[in-house]
Parts: C-alpha cells; sequence; structure tokens
C-alpha cells in the first residue's frame, strides 16, 4: 500500500507537469477590452492566458435574472470576440456551476493566476465568489480582484471616500493591445446548450444594442448634440429618451467603465457650453457608484429593509393590485404607459422610476419586496447595488431619506401635459382628449356618448389621494419607532461622510 500511494503520488507530480501554466481572465460586469485592468495584466504576463464568461444555472434560476439580461451579456461578448478574432482570441462562456468550471479547468491546465474586477453583487454572487477563493486556496491559485470603479472593500466608513473616487476617475485610461499571446485551443464541455442559444440568440429590436462599440456612440452622441437638453427634459417620460445618457445598460455590465464616461464627458469641447447638463450627469455617475458602494458594504439590501426597524411594518399586500401594477393595468394612466414601456424597451427615466415604486409601496400598501424583483428582470440595465438601494430609498424604508409619494396624476400632467406618452403605451386611450387623458376615469356616459367614445380602459381601485394619504400617516409615523431611530444613526454612520455623521 505504502509503495502503490507513492507511485499515485509520482504519477500525480507527472501529469501536473504536462500541463500548461496559465492564465485565466475572469469577465463578470466588465464585459469590455478596453480600460480594462485585468486584461492588462494577463497580457504582459509571461504566461498565456484564458478568457472566460461563466453563465452560472445557479445565478441564472435568481429571481433577480432575467433573459434579456443573458441576451445583452450574450451580445455583448460576441461583439468582443469579433474584435479579438483577429488577434485569435476569444471569450468562452461555459453554462455551468461556477465551481465545476474552475475543476475542469484545473484539470486541463496549471493555473497560476485568476484576474478579475471584484464584483458588488447579490449575496449568491457574493457566495460565489467565497466558494472560488476556497477553491483557489486548495489548489494554490492566485486570484487578485480588482478594484471597480471607486467601489472599495472592506470599509467600514465613508472617510475620503469622495476624493479617493475623483482620483480614481482622474486616473489614466487603460489603452488595451492583444499582439503578445495566442489563444488556447481546446474543446469546451460546457458550452451554451442549444435551446439557450436559440433565446440568446434573438434580440429585441426595441433593447438597446450590446457591445462597446454602442456604448461609444451613446456617449459621444450625447456630447454631441443630445445632452444639450439633459437637465431639461430628464422627468419628462418621452423626452429624456433621448436627451439622458442612456449609457446605464452599458455602465450596468461594464460594456465602458465609470471613468471612461467621466473623463470622456468632463473632457469634452462642448462641457464649456452645457455646463449645467453635463455636471448633471457627471454627479450622477458620482451617485451611481455611491449607492453601489452601499450595497457593497451590506448585500443583505436584496431582501431585508436598509433600516432593520422597517421590517416590523405591516403591510395590506393586494394581491390583485400588485398583479394589476406589474401587468400595467392600475387605470393610472402614467404609472400603466411606463410599465409597458419597460416591458417593452427595458428603460424607463428615473422619475418614472421612482413614481411606479412610489406607488406599488404607498398607495397600494405594499411591501416592496414583492416588486423588486419584477422591476429587476425589467431593466436592461439592472445593477444590483444601485436597484435594491434606490427601491427601498423610494418604498421609504432606510429611516434617513425623505419619504417621496409620488402623485401619478400630477406627475402625468406636470410630465406629459398632451398625453404623448400615454397614447403611445396605451392605445386604448388613444382617442381620449386632453382634458380627460390623465384621468380617463372621469369621463361621464354623456363624455363618450358626445366624444363617440368606447373606453376599453380599467378604472383605478384606489382613491389616490386618500391612499397617499394614508401611507404619509403611516411613513412619518413610523420613524418614530425606536428600532428605525437607532438603525438611523448607525446607516448615518456607515453610510455618509462623517462631517455628516456628526452632524446627525
Amino acid at each position: 500500500m505504502l509503495h502503490a500511494n507513492k507511485y499515485d503520488v509520482l504519477s500525480e507530480t507527472i501529469s501536473e507537469a504536462k500541463k500548461e501554466k496559465i492564465n485565466i481572465v475572469w469577465f463578470k460586469r466588465d464585459l469590455r477590452l478596453q480600460d480594462h485592468l485585468p486584461l492588462k495584466n494577463a497580457e504582459e504576463s509571461n504566461l498565456r492566458y484564458l478568457c472566460i464568461y461563466i453563465i452560472d444555472p445557479v445565478i441564472m434560476k435568481h429571481p433577480d435574472n432575467s433573459l434579456r439580461h443573458q441576451r445583452f451579456i450574450y451580445h455583448s461578448i460576441l461583439d468582443m470576440n469579433k474584435k479579438l478574432d483577429k488577434y485569435d482570441k476569444e471569450v468562452l462562456i461555459f453554462q455551468k456551476e461556477t465551481h465545476t468550471v474552475f475543476n475542469y479547468l484545473s484539470k486541463k491546465f496549471s493555473i497560476n493566476t485568476i484576474f478579475s474586477y471584484q464584483e458588488s453583487g447579490t449575496k449568491l454572487s457574493w457566495d460565489i465568489d467565497k466558494k472560488v477563493t476556497k477553491y483557489c486556496k486548495a489548489k494554490d491559485v492566485n486570484w487578485i480582484q480588482y478594484q471597480r470603479d471607486g467601489i472599495i472593500r472592506g470599509i467600514r466608513n465613508r472617510e475620503n471616500w469622495d476624493k479617493n473616487w475623483y482620483i480614481n476617475m482622474s486616473e489614466p485610461i487603460i489603452k488595451n493591445t492583444f499582439i503578445k499571446h495566442k489563444k488556447l485551443n481546446f474543446k469546451n464541455p460546457f458550452a451554451i446548450e442549444n435551446s439557450l442559444l436559440i433565446d440568446l440568440a434573438s434580440y429585441p429590436k426595441d433593447f438597446q444594442p450590446a457591445g462597446e462599440d454602442y456604448a461609444n456612440k451613446y456617449l459621444n452622441s450625447f456630447t454631441e448634440s443630445r445632452g444639450k437638453n439633459y437637465s431639461k427634459f430628464i422627468s419628462k417620460p418621452m423626452e429624456s429618451r433621448k436627451s439622458c445618457g442612456r449609457i446605464s445598460v452599458y455602465l450596468a455590465w461594464g460594456n465602458i467603465s465609470i471613468k471612461q464616461a467621466y473623463q470622456h464627458i468632463k473632457n469634452h469641447s462642448n462641457y464649456a457650453q452645457h455646463k449645467r447638463s453635463f455636471n448633471g450627469i457627471l454627479i450622477r455617475l458620482k451617485w451611481h457608484c455611491h449607492f453601489i458602494q452601499k450595497f457593497e458594504v451590506e448585500c443583505e439590501y436584496e431582501y431585508r429593509c436598509v433600516n432593520a426597524g422597517y421590517e416590523e411594518v405591516k403591510y395590506t399586500d393586494n394581491s390583485q393590485y400588485i398583479e394589476d401594477w406589474k401587468k400595467g393595468n392600475t387605470g393610472l394612466p402614467l404609472v400603466d404607459a411606463s410599465m409597458r414601456c419597460l416591458k417593452q424597451t427595458g428603460w424607463l427615466n428615473f422619475r418614472m422610476r421612482a413614481m411606479l415604486v412610489s406607488v406599488l409601496c404607498h398607495h397600494f400598501d405594499s411591501n416592496w419586496k414583492h416588486g423588486a424583483n419584477h422591476l429587476a428582470n425589467l431593466f436592461l440595465d439592472y445593477e444590483p447595488g444601485i436597484h435594491y438601494t434606490q427601491f427601498q430609498m423610494q418604498a421609504g424604508t432606510t429611516g434617513i431619506n425623505t419619504v417621496r409619494i409620488y402623485n401619478p396624476v400630477k406627475q402625468s400632467k406636470n410630465h406629459d401635459p398632451d398625453g404623448i406618452f400615454i397614447r403611445k403605451w396605451i392605445p386604448e386611450l388613444l382617442e381620449v382628449p386632453n382634458n380627460f387623458i390623465h384621468e380617463p376615469w372621469k369621463m361621464t356616459a354623456i363624455d363618450m356618448t358626445i366624444l363617440n367614445l368606447e373606453l376599453d380602459y380599467v378604472k383605478p381601485k384606489i382613491d389616490i389621494i386618500e391612499a397617499a394619504k394614508a401611507a404619509r400617516i403611516k411613513a412619518w409615523g413610523h420613524r418614530k419607532d425606536s428600532i428605525v431611530k437607532r438603525e438611523k444613526k448607525r446607516i448615518v454612520k456607515l453610510h455618509t461622510r462623517n462631517n455628516l455623521a456628526k452632524r446627525n
């Protein structure tokens, strides 16, 4: 037995020696070739490297995941591979559990280093990362995770966070070249299954196109022309579709970095001419990172209230109201138009997103948890760190932010006065005149006879004024709760600048 064990060890050692030593670049939410530090360092290494993306079935089954996200990811990688092909390189896509993929690669190669960006994802993605860390220790693999977009891992407060963010944004853009190493050829046993491949290959025309080139086209068109009206139309559901940056989806999946966007806008020749609008989007790039930083510190916001004191709040949670809200069938025109638009295109301006959350949580008295994953599925630009923190901010469960209860009729009259956006997405209201477009339920039988209308549109099941009044009393009243007050102090200390924390 002793001799057999020695031979086994010797055989294993010889087998390991025959394996090619390689590095791996593991792509996550960083689907680009430029301003990419893991790629740069892999290319500068003396070892050949493998570029991989993993479609993990466990993540695919998670309630925040949807096919539209996977389609955007897939087509982003296709775009990358078109460019890499001339350098005899590619990003390989594996459809298998992450730990299985790395175990398989360990059998084929001797893995020296895994290069990747840190991911501020859901707890599930964090748990997967912990398994990879365990694997790396067991296999003596070096895993280098680089800071992403100014998000700092492991901080306990925001001391110097703003200063460090601006320093990060000022660093040179990384210019990658791909001439040193050729790709590693081997058969991928975990290639995308045909059934999924068929779904991924079909890309809806109403979605923003994926990839690094389109990210730069949208960024360029913003600074060249569209951005001049950014501040003017930011709250308008129709006009904002053109005047907003429209780069959120490219930032969410990493087709461009925050740094690339920041420097492009800040240094553009049109900056001085459109300073207000350009500064408006620049500050939102910083907010983008601010909210992800909150989630990086406490990813539990995905399934629990930011302020633990709100876990005790009771809601009506009317299942019919929630279902009507999801289908865009509430009888509130701007709410329904926004939801239907989002379903079709994957994008909506911020004010309309906030209004959707407000109506669900306040007017319909529903727990935010009944709607968070629904919108996560619909947002093509879904970013966990922004989504769950912002959703709760609008739901009023942070205990530190002003409770905003959006009146959907007032929003409609202010931001879609002629009902152009409403009529585009609710064909049932196409012939309704402007004086009724925001509140069609106010039309009487006589009105419809005079207008020769047969209205096939539901009436709202709630009185929005009374519902808002009850929600306001409930939301503000609970802020007096002792746990809410105690949690507020903790949150302020953890997530705000030191001078603001002291002030509170």
